[in-house]
């Protein structure tokens, strides 16, 4: 069946008025990035400096992660004897490469 003349415009006064509001909106987050970034060398210069510190600190945490998690690991070294030797197998690799 046909939809009726009146449903068709709900319809598409629905769409317009969605349209605008998003519409809308991007306005608004343009105008914040543009208050905060007068230059797209500045973003760039922002983001590069963002990245350089996001995988320094990931890399850091990862390494104090893994340092505790073998630490705990030792911890428990004399109650699972296979965990003891796989444990001084990393210790004795670890010192081999130093």
């Amino acid at each position: 069946m046909k939809k009726s003349a009146k449903e068709q415009s709900n319809k598409l006064a629905k769409k317009v008025v969605r349209d605008n509001e998003n519409g809308a909106r991007q306005a608004i987050l343009e105008d914040l990035f543009f208050d905060f970034h007068k230059s797209r060398h500045q973003v760039y210069w922002v983001n590069f400096v963002r990245g350089i510190f996001f995988g320094l600190g990931s890399a850091l945490g990862a390494t104090l992660l893994i340092a505790i998690l073998i630490w705990i690991l030792g911890q428990f070294a004399d109650i699972f004897p296979p965990l003891a030797d796989f444990i001084n197998h990393l210790i004795e690799t670890m010192q081999r490469r130093q």
